[in-house]
């Protein structure tokens, strides 16, 4: 098993040094040579799953015999597949882990994997990571005071929520923070260009972690595999997902899962008012645009970066949008859902979740019957500003969420300008002339 790039210009490449580099080097993507079919039981505990799933990438890897002990610590905590009020509605909960957002599973994942490919005399490595609003608090957690790793995290400020900004910034240590002043595409732009720098490179070991890794990909396969395999069991039929989606990895999983030949049935994509997605699949050219800031937003993307992924895994634009659908759901129809959740649903859904909501509920309203999970990708206790005014009374913390929000927070505010960003990397320090004043 091989990597290869989704533009073409990067010779076929192992597993270790695909999840070290981030990036290939002609800027493209990683993805498998081929997706591998698979007919595996469902385990008893999703690392078990996890492990069966995902063993055929790891044929020749160094990883190959520790895959079951990163497993073990990736997936420690449960994905669980609930139901809801409506009949054949399910949601799919992805928040019960340290930073309560379904990020937390491949970041572990990467993290426990990367150290495990380091040499030990190997200068440290800087991960780089654009954020919307989770995936920076995930990756900090897994890496937070890792040896040989630093961590540097990119998110656009007041454009995250309040305990978001919180949980990106309450780290220190081995982890920076920059609130960038500029949108989440300005923040991955940046990422992009510092891990495409090849001078810069030769200066500084940098990996990525953001949903453009294939350490990111791979590891979120699992728990769609673990929640599809044990309903076909249960139930004897394929489950039908609805996944919130911005960056589009956590989606281009499922459709990773489903193509491996697991049980999953139609695959749905919930967008925000960032209609990139929705107006390509309802035929209109792929045109990344610019970004809109919405009460749900960690799905605030103008240029999904997976979209490459997709495009390759399929012959042409026609084929594609026969194999994914997409809606857009706007901040009005969010903050209705999120009110009346709890009476329609029977659960509290963040904004994220709620959109995907919506779409069930229109898919409810036409006459579909079939089984459906949401995804729900984010705890709404990380959206308490929002959440808690609508359905009227204070939403319980987690308390791995409380253990962040307890800490002390510190950031510095950054311009969204790739040359300052290559200089305090180069030099491993923020200085007032690269970051433009501290907040």
């Amino acid at each position: 098993m091989k990597f290869v790039s989704t533009r073409g210009n990067t010779p076929p490449t192992q597993i270790d040094a695909a999840l070290v580099a981030g990036l290939a080097p002609d800027g493209g993507l990683y993805v498998p040579e081929r997706i591998p079919a698979v007919d595996i039981e469902p385990g008893d505990t999703l690392a078990q799953t996890a492990q069966a799933v995902l063993s055929p990438y790891f044929v020749e890897s160094s990883l190959r015999n520790a895959l079951p002990a990163i497993c073990a610590h990736a997936y420690s905590f449960d994905a669980p597949l609930r139901a809801m009020t409506g009949d054949g509605d399910h949601l799919l909960e992805l928040f019960h882990g340290p930073t309560a957002a379904f990020k937390d599973y491949a970041a572990r994942f990467l993290a426990e994997a990367l150290s495990r490919v380091r040499p030990s005399d190997a200068a440290p490595t800087t991960i780089v990571v654009a954020t919307s609003g989770d995936t920076g608090a995930a990756v900090a957690s897994a890496f937070h005071r890792r040896d040989g790793f630093n961590v540097v995290i990119l998110y656009p400020e007041g454009r995250v929520s309040p305990r978001q900004a919180h949980g990106l910034e309450c780290w220190g240590d081995n982890v920076r923070t920059f609130r960038v002043q500029g949108t989440f595409d300005d923040c991955q732009r940046m990422a992009k260009q510092a891990l495409s720098d090849e001078a810069l490179r030769r200066e500084v070991s940098l990996s990525s972690a953001n949903s453009i890794s294939l350490g990111r990909l791979l590891p979120q396969v699992a728990y769609y595999a673990h929640a599809a395999l044990h309903f076909a069991r249960r139930h004897g039929e394929a489950l039908n997902l609805i996944v919130p989606t911005g960056n589009l990895g956590n989606a281009c999983a499922a459709f990773v899962a489903r193509r491996m030949g697991l049980p999953i049935g139609d695959l749905v994509l919930a967008c925000n008012a960032n209609d990139v997605l929705p107006r390509y699949f309802a035929g209109d050219p792929y045109e990344p645009r610019a970004t809109k800031a919405t009460l749900a937003n960690a799905m605030d993307v103008g240029a999904p970066s997976n979209f490459e992924r997709l495009r390759h895994w399929h012959a042409g634009d026609d084929e594609l949008r026969g194999s994914l659908r997409a809606f857009t759901v706007d901040d009005a129809t969010i903050t209705d859902v999120v009110r009346e959740a709890p009476r329609r649903h029977g659960v509290v859904a963040d904004p994220h979740t709620a959109a995907g909501l919506h779409v069930l509920e229109t898919f409810r309203s036409q006459g579909d019957s079939r089984p459906w999970a949401v995804v729900a990708t984010a705890h709404p206790a990380k959206f308490d500003t929002i959440v808690e005014p609508l359905v009227g009374h204070e939403v319980p913390v987690p308390p791995s969420l409380a253990q962040c929000l307890a800490r002390p927070a510190s950031a510095q505010r950054f311009p969204a300008d790739y040359a300052a960003l290559r200089d305090a990397l180069r030099t491993g320090a923020v200085t007032s002339e690269t970051i433009g004043g501290s907040a």
